[in-house]
């Protein structure tokens, strides 16, 4: 016999508060119900979902694999009926969200323009910041980062389209040496470095090809915290830049820079709009959430 929605909700909310006490009281059920219910879905799935402690509740393997299979279509379900249900208040308030600046002035912005004309009661606050914050420490109710960044245990919402890195130059550059074949041709060049909070210092270039992974520290004489700043040197021919695909792309078009290196540049997850916790300080929040959500082309 199959597992219902009930045993299913259920599993997925004890596996969430690890614990049964806590996941029955948000049921509105008895402990003894969610027990019982636990414990058919096991009987009838023929394996052990959760492991018991006298102090608390976690996960087994199999259990790992039903929460990261079921538990986001519960996410994404949670998330409807909440924007639905903010619709019937009176949306207001103030939202904070900490990010960088490349999504904040690609994506932020061009959602926030859209969205609070009609919403004037709702106020949102932009602190940029590369380093990665606490949000629930720092009192945001969200932040904006990477896929691969997003720490284990947040919900996750992508809001932006896959991304590229380009290794750039400019054709003056070019001219003086041959451009690099692989990664470990960077070693005979110039680079114009970026010094990033997020990654405890210089960012290490990142490539891969065909799955193999390589990491490139380099050197230079220029260093930058601001990928605007290292686009300006790599246009004055100090070097090779590693920035954004999209920060470069109009330069690209008009010749005022080359790119090298890109069968080593594949596509990665862009960019996520990430909080701690399905339970809303503000009915504005999950329809700033469902603005920003990016929806691909058809």
């Amino acid at each position: 016999m199959r597992a219902t929605l009930t045993d299913l909700v259920a599993f997925v909310t004890v596996a969430r508060e690890s614990s049964f006490t806590r996941a029955a009281k948000k049921l509105g059920v008895s402990q003894s119900a969610v027990s019982h219910t636990i414990r058919g879905l096991e009987t009838r799935l023929g394996m052990r979902l959760l492991t018991r402690t006298t102090r608390s509740v976690s996960t087994m393997e199999a259990g790992d694999r039903l929460l990261q299979s079921v538990g986001p279509h519960f996410e994404e379900i949670e998330a409807g009926l909440a924007a639905v249900t903010a619709l019937g208040d009176k949306p207001a308030g103030t939202l904070r969200i900490t990010t960088s600046l490349h999504p904040a002035e690609t994506i932020l912005w061009p959602a926030l323009v859209k969205f609070l004309p009609r919403y004037p009661d709702v106020k949102v606050e932009i602190s940029v910041d590369t380093a990665l914050t606490d949000i629930a420490a720092q009192r945001f109710d969200a932040g904006v980062r990477l896929g691969e960044q997003v720490a284990q245990g947040m919900i996750a919402v992508p809001i932006g389209p896959d991304l590229r890195m380009a290794a750039v130059a400019a054709p003056s550059y070019l001219a003086k040496r041959a451009a690099p074949s692989t990664p470990r041709d960077l070693t005979e060049h110039n680079f114009i470095n970026m010094r990033v909070p997020t990654y405890g210092g210089l960012y290490a270039w990142e490539f891969e090809k065909n799955r193999r992974e390589l990491k490139v520290r380099v050197d230079g004489q220029l260093t930058f915290n601001d990928a605007r700043q290292a686009v300006e040197a790599a246009l004055a021919g100090f070097g090779i830049a590693y920035v954004f695909e999209d920060q470069v792309t109009s330069y690209l078009k008009a010749g005022r820079l080359k790119r090298v290196l890109e069968d080593w540049c594949p596509p990665f997850p862009g960019y996520h709009l990430y909080y701690p916790s399905r339970r809303y300080a503000s009915p504005a929040f999950p329809l700033l959430v469902d603005a920003l959500r990016y929806r691909p082309a058809s």
